[in-house]
């Protein structure tokens, strides 16, 4: 048997375990309970744990989290054919399509040079897939159910390729400080749902510095909540030590051993 021959069928196992579970009779109560709207928010969850494995460099891990966002393809898939939609060979030859659709260069008899070459090409190949689908607008398809700055990021770029864009990131700092203001505005106003308008509008901005600094802005906030629960848990080990709780600390007194884990941080690079 070849590689590719065990492959598909470790597959074909798991599309049985699947449907399996969503059997009427005999299946998982839980698992026949589920809709597409329910399943969702476990895929969008199993996806970042997917990037936190991958950030972590756990392989181990990593090899685990796929096999855990595969099966939530699959549950959706199984839904689907249950419903006469689709089925999860149909969501394996649409994407297997689309990729060879996309990269003529590699499938086909075009001849690209340069990565920027083919960002080109894709982003003309999207635009094309866009409009057969009636999606005229360029900020049609951005979904809206990603992550908000992820999602600001994406229409911000998709702006950019028309020329509505700040120069340099120098410009976007400045666009920065004119929202700060603003929101400081707001905020003296008292109205709730300005600040909320500008505070947004701020976010915003913040996501296109990190798109012309060329950050992830979700990437660069988990590692500065990662920094937080790190230097946090030193001022809990730090009080325990000392034999008191967090409720007995001034805020002086946590402010300083927060400094102390600043300093560790700094050495430890």
């Amino acid at each position: 048997m070849s590689k590719s021959d065990s492959d598909a069928s470790k597959i074909t196992a798991l599309l049985e375990v699947m449907a399996r579970l969503r059997d009427p009779e005999n299946g998982c109560p839980w698992d026949l309970e589920q809709d597409f709207a329910t399943i969702a928010p476990y895929t969008i969850e199993e996806a970042y744990e997917v990037a936190d494995a991958i950030e972590r460099k756990d392989m181990a891990g990593l090899k685990e989290e796929l096999g855990d966002l595969l099966f939530q393809s699959v549950f959706h898939a199984q839904m689907a054919k249950e419903k006469g939609l689709f089925s999860f060979g149909d969501v394996a030859e649409a994407i297997a399509n689309k990729m060879i659709r996309r990269h003529p260069h590699v499938f086909g008899d075009e001849t690209m040079r340069t990565a920027e070459e083919q960002t080109d090409a894709w982003e003309k190949q999207k635009a094309e897939e866009r409009a057969a689908k009636g999606k005229n607008g360029l900020l049609a398809d951005v979904p809206a159910g990603l992550p908000g700055l992820t999602r600001a990021v994406k229409l911000q770029k998709r702006a950019a390729r028309v020329g509505f864009d700040w120069k340099n990131a120098r410009d976007v700092l400045d666009k920065i400080a004119e929202e700060t203001e603003e929101l400081n505005d707001a905020m003296n106003s008292g109205d709730k749902a300005h600040i909320e308008e500008e505070y947004g509008d701020l976010l915003f901005v913040l996501a296109n510095l990190s798109r012309h600094l060329d950050i992830d802005p979700e990437a660069a906030l988990r590692g500065a909540n990662e920094k937080f629960i790190r230097r946090f848990n030193h001022i809990e080990t730090r009080m325990k030590e000392d034999g008191k709780s967090l409720a007995d600390a001034s805020l002086e007194a946590m402010e300083a051993i927060w400094n102390e884990a600043k300093e560790i941080d700094k050495s430890a690079k």
